[in-house]
């Protein structure tokens, strides 16, 4: 069983549906905004502050939206939860993942952070994980004032955001992926735990795949991002991979993936747990059965979300293990 405890916030479970089946954005993505899309409307039970620049820039990109409880449930500093937004790194928007953070924050028990970053045809890679990393010390160097733990904090990811947060789990220790963004570069961009829904892990065999997309094409989605056709620059399609930087000392993740996915082939998160579950790190990939890319219905993975984060940012006892589960409705 992928976690003991089978009752935990149906709420919670329901706002993960919610922002799946709302809020990612295909694969396909056209037309994207520049900028962000108003504030949502959140709970009276937390406070909002909206576009955070934390690059010290100006580009209307590089903001994040802070949400923090204002009924703690202890004085100890709170953990974080960094949620990270699809659209093929061509569109999409932090504000499509605020309303998957917002039970959790009512909860008193997390800190919440959701985090855009430039896209492609603003900038290529590396630029985007540049922007994640630059976020996370920025969450790191403020953790005093705003009283949260830098030593926990978790990230989910969806879809173009799934490889973003897959590739914070991975890739804490390389250098090249850093960047200089911002005031904190002096603090870490690692990350305690990380919740992957079915985002691209290796850009080198996503065209092995069938499917709705011709992933090795001049001007594919992951093209688009390397600058460069795939195959046309492998070193720089490996480097944007997070199968890559596997090494025994990543985050434990908790990867989510829908069998009949059109965009990012299945097979993707399957042999990213397997070289995750090679170099020892924890692991468990929940495989919705018949699910596409997002959409999901089954409220038992929203279930699932809730105790990982809680197991491994709040200390709750949980078992994790592969599981398949049907993309049925309540």
């Amino acid at each position: 069983m992928l976690g003991r405890s089978r009752n935990r916030g149906f709420e919670i479970a329901r706002s993960w549906l919610g922002a799946l089946a709302s809020a990612v954005i295909l694969w396909t993505a056209s037309g994207p905004c520049r900028g962000q899309a108003p504030p949502p409307r959140v709970p009276d039970a937390i406070e909002a502050f909206w576009d955070v620049p934390y690059a010290e820039t100006d580009h209307p990109r590089q903001r994040l939206d802070l949400l923090l409880p204002k009924n703690r449930s202890g004085d100890k500093p709170l953990p974080v939860i960094v949620a990270v937004h699809g659209g093929a790194w061509l569109g999409g928007n932090k504000r499509d993942v605020v309303g998957a953070l917002v039970p959790l924050m009512a909860s008193g028990k997390y800190a919440g952070a959701s985090i855009g970053y430039r896209l492609s045809q603003d900038a290529i890679w590396p630029a985007q994980i540049h922007d994640c990393k630059a976020a996370l010390r920025w969450l790191r160097g403020n953790a005093e004032r705003y009283n949260l733990d830098p030593d926990r904090i978790g990230v989910i990811g969806f879809s173009a955001g799934g490889h973003l947060a897959a590739m914070l789990g991975t890739s804490g220790d390389v250098k090249e992926l850093e960047g200089d963004l911002g005031r904190f570069t002096d603090r870490s961009s690692r990350v305690t735990c990380v919740v992957d829904f079915f985002g691209p892990t290796d850009f080198l065999t996503m065209g092995d795949h069938p499917g709705r997309i011709e992933h090795d094409a001049d001007d594919s989605p992951e093209s688009r991002l390397l600058g460069s056709a795939v195959k046309a620059d492998e070193a720089k399609a490996r480097q944007a991979s997070p199968i890559t930087f596997v090494t025994p000392d990543d985050a434990p993740f908790l990867i989510v993936h829908g069998t009949n996915d059109p965009l990012v082939p299945h097979p993707q998160s399957v042999e990213f747990r397997d070289a995750l579950r090679k170099a020892g790190v924890p692991v468990a990939l929940l495989t919705v059965e018949g699910g596409g890319h997002g959409g999901f219905r089954n409220p038992a993975i929203g279930r699932q979300v809730g105790d990982f984060f809680a197991a491994y940012l709040l200390g709750e006892k949980a078992d994790f293990e592969d599981r398949t589960v049907p993309n049925v409705a309540p």
